[in-house]
């Protein structure tokens, strides 16, 4: 078996590359995170919890995210209208990532 080169390789082929484009942003971890904890979650609950996101970034992030099926809207038919977003099983499968990376940080805070 020989040596990998790096001129053989290819970022955007590798699982870290996928999953990277899943989750990055300024807003996507937080919104899995908050749905890890707090599951469901409604959109105005979610909006207080980022603070300071504008209703358009979130409502996107959060669009993207079902797209990705990381999570799932469920809408409640009643007056006024109630929206919940929790996490799918795809969406749970990242748990264990989001996990490591609280550990890391509780670990390595100073």
């Amino acid at each position: 078996m020989g040596k990998k080169r790096i001129e053989d390789a290819n970022f955007n082929e590798t699982g870290y590359s996928y999953t990277l484009s899943l989750i990055s942003g300024k807003y996507k971890p937080v919104i899995l995170y908050c749905l890890m904890e707090y599951e469901p979650v409604r959109f105005n609950e979610m909006q207080r919890y980022l603070q300071k996101v504008a209703d358009k970034t979130l409502s996107q992030n959060l669009k993207e995210l079902e797209a990705d099926d990381l999570i799932m809207r469920k809408v409640y038919p009643q007056i006024p209208p109630k929206v919940e977003y929790s996490l799918t099983k795809r969406g749970h499968s990242l748990v264990k990532v989001l996990d490591k990376l609280c550990d890391w940080g509780n670990e390595n805070r100073k």
